[in-house]
């Protein structure tokens, strides 16, 4: 294929960018790795000012602008990380800067986005929505439009995390690479191929939007929805990016939604670093293919770290849920005084933590005299959760679990 961009572009998008993006650590992982069987090695981007590897391809685009583009300012398209980059470095350079995003992108990518100081124009439901309002102002006001990944100098900045991950760990036999439009691993493979022609490029996307497999396999697109690695929810990937996928990535790997939650925890509880859905999306590869990565030293892209609170936190709630370390029982008891007392002392007893109660007289399906009480636990683990239903149930306590 005639080539679009080369490694040679990635290198000066390096040279490029040098100083003003962060080269963020590859470090080692010793307990994912005893947990995937594997040598895991992360590229820690969400290190970056503005917690996402999408401010490299974004600066290196708009340092090519002349000075009449520069004095006419960029529009770009984005639920939420390139919109950032864009924003941040436009400011940096002193170019206004205009961001359409969906209406639903999460507030936290919102408010950033504004913070530095760009104008942002909530519009579509859906990014291809977002996209061709984005081209329409851009057409309007004469601006630059900044595509977030089918540009040769978007790509080849995305490219420098490889470059930067085989400077740090020459050898790596494997890069995991989450893929949404392709800009990153395309950018990504070309480095790394260039490096090291032996390497192994395997990409990852959420299994609600398979756009990139689909598209070089030739299969049938599933309905999308929602989806908790919202940066990578990509129906149509670029038309650039997918020449270069299908020369240079050796395999795409889908990860369904829990297991992207699981590796968004152990991100958290291990490595102490907050992942978005699209950053966790290589680890959950690793999780749900232990047999193709085992043995082998594997280079995986934390593309970034930008992930509501809220969301945050219900993903740590479902966690303990999953683990069965929160659960919620519902006891039937008799409608007496001291019934409450009594079953909270065998919770207390049993070592559960009560975190919520509800107690049901006019909404319950017990007898008249009767209620039912609605607890919410958190215990140790799972065993000790069963030893307080075990508990309840000898001291003649109907009890459900949920």
């Amino acid at each position: 294929m005639s080539v679009p961009f080369t490694a040679d572009d990635v290198r000066a998008a390096a040279a490029a960018i040098a100083g003003s993006v962060v080269h963020t650590e590859t470090s080692r992982s010793l307990t994912l790795s005893e947990l995937t069987g594997a040598e895991v090695f992360v590229k820690f981007e969400n290190h970056q000012f503005t917690a996402s590897f999408k401010e490299r391809g974004a600066l290196n685009r708009m340092l090519a602008l002349d000075e009449d583009e520069r004095a006419t300012g960029v529009i770009a398209m984005s639920a939420g990380n390139h919109a950032q980059g864009v924003a941040c470095h436009a400011q940096r350079l002193g170019i206004a800067a205009t961001i359409v995003m969906p209406k639903d992108t999460p507030n936290i990518k919102v408010r950033h986005t504004m913070d530095y100081g760009a104008e942002v124009v909530l519009e579509g439901a859906t990014l291809a929505e977002a996209s061709a309002h984005a081209h329409t102002l851009a057409k309007q006001r004469g601006a630059v439009f900044i595509h977030p990944y089918d540009d040769p100098l978007v790509a080849a900045g995305q490219g420098t995390v490889g470059l930067e991950m085989l400077a740090d760990v020459p050898d790596l036999d494997m890069l995991v690479v989450p893929i949404g439009g392709g800009g990153l691993i395309s950018g990504v493979a070309t480095a790394a191929k260039d490096a090291k022609p032996d390497i192994r490029v395997i990409g990852v996307q959420t299994a609600r939007y398979p756009g990139m497999a689909a598209a070089l396999g030739g299969g049938e697109l599933p309905p999308g929805g929602g989806t908790i690695a919202e940066g990578i929810a990509v129906k149509q990937p670029g038309e650039m990016t997918r020449k270069v996928v299908d020369a240079l990535v050796d395999d795409i790997l889908l990860v369904d939604e829990p297991r992207i939650e699981e590796a968004i925890c152990l991100l958290l509880m291990i490595e102490k670093t907050v992942a978005e859905g699209a950053g966790a999306a290589p680890l959950a590869a690793l999780l749900d293919n232990p047999d193709r990565f085992r043995g082998r030293r594997v280079g995986q892209v934390l593309s970034g770290g930008n992930i509501d609170q809220r969301l945050l936190a219900t993903v740590l709630m479902r966690d303990l849920v999953r683990q069965g370390r929160m659960a919620r029982l519902r006891v039937t008891v008799s409608d007496t005084p001291g019934e409450l007392a009594q079953i909270t002392q065998i919770i207390g007893e049993g070592g559960g933590n009560v975190v919520d109660v509800a107690h049901l007289r006019a909404f319950s399906h017990a007898p008249a005299k009767s209620a039912e009480v609605d607890f919410a636990l958190e215990t140790r683990d799972a065993e000790q959760m069963d030893g307080i239903v075990a508990a309840l149930q000898k001291a003649g306590y109907p009890v459900s679990r949920e």
